[in-house]
């Protein structure tokens, strides 16, 4: 008898999500399912008639039960409240939850609502406007909105993020050294933060043009909220604007945007001048942390790309960041 070698993430066949949610969910049999993509997790998209659905798959030991489950509980609470973005649906047996047994072990699986319109990396600061304007309206929901998560501080953020990715980068001797300074430098600075001045709640922490989609009659609709977490809300902001100078080699262009985008905020919330004040440094952490996410999931995520030179791109994108808000560290 052949020996079946075990597996560490496997590849769910679009047919086995056909039946599962058909049945789960009473979908008719001519519903079409495809793969959307598949990365931190393997997302399908799902046609029923003229609605369109997003089915999650997690990765093996990626998310627990309880996150899942918080994650769940915050969507339902800004779809409650109106806010835009995409939300769980629950079974015909009321369950948000699906379990699946894949090769590797336990996964789990959760149907969205599909948000209308299409991703654009470029869009006009009229757009712009928009995302502040719907961003801003997601923060009054989460707000003093606690989840049984991960809490974004210093320690998650900052020290354990930079002893994993020194771990996994045995050679990228500049890189590291870089990091470990700036750890250094923005842990006292994000520990002094007055949670006074400054909103605390729930945080969506991975908000930028890849997770929303925008569209000419729903407006603004936010997706993927894998990474929400407790944070201060001005780490959205900080995050969002950090990848539009990513994604802006023209800092006139990107600061007309950044302006846009502000007074789309501050037209539902006033930021305090404390949150303004940190607004350069926080996403400097977020993606401290981010790099470290990736290292830990190499394995998983098949990151072809997570190689020396990413890592020095990622730290250039880091230093321009601060060299556009004149932060120096040395």
């Amino acid at each position: 008898m052949t020996e079946i070698f075990p597996t560490i993430n496997s590849t769910i066949s679009p047919n086995a999500v056909c039946k599962l949610v058909q049945q789960q969910y009473g979908l008719s049999e001519i519903s079409e399912y495809s793969i959307i993509r598949l990365a931190m997790n393997h997302l399908y998209r799902v046609q029923d008639g003229e609605t369109s659905y997003v089915f999650r798959v997690y990765t093996h030991n990626w998310r627990t039960e309880l996150e899942i489950e918080e994650e769940i509980r915050l969507l339902t609470h800004l779809k409650e409240d109106g806010r835009p973005v995409a939300y769980p649906i629950a079974d015909l047996f009321n369950k948000y939850i699906q379990e699946i047994q894949a090769p590797e072990g336990k996964r789990f699986g959760v149907l969205f609502s599909f948000a209308k319109g299409k991703k654009a990396a470029k869009f006009s600061p009229e757009t712009s406007f928009l995302i502040g304007q719907a961003l801003a309206k997601v923060h009054q929901s989460t707000e003093n909105f606690e989840l049984k998560r991960i809490s974004y501080d210093t320690q998650n953020l900052l020290t354990n993020p930079v002893l994993r990715t020194k771990e996994f980068y045995s050679t990228n001797v500049d890189e590291i050294e870089f990091l470990e300074k700036l750890s250094s430098y923005l842990l006292p600075k994000l520990e002094n933060i007055d949670p006074l001045k400054t909103r605390f709640g729930s945080v969506h922490l991975d908000a930028w043009f890849d997770n929303l989609h925008i569209d000419d009659k729903e407006g603004i609709t936010f997706f993927d909220f894998d990474f929400c977490g407790n944070g201060y809300l001005c780490f959205d902001i900080s995050y969002f604007l950090f990848q539009l100078l990513a994604t802006h080699l023209n800092e006139e262009e990107y600061q007309i945007k950044v302006e846009s985008f502000m007074k789309g905020y501050e037209s539902v919330t006033e930021l305090s001048n404390e949150e303004k004040e940190y607004i350069p440094f926080v996403s400097l952490a977020i993606i401290t942390y981010y790099i470290a996410v990736q290292c830990d999931r190499f394995e998983y995520w098949t990151n072809i790309f997570l190689n020396e030179d990413h890592l020095k791109r990622m730290v250039g994108n880091l230093k321009r960041w601060m060299a556009y808000h004149k932060i120096e560290i040395e």
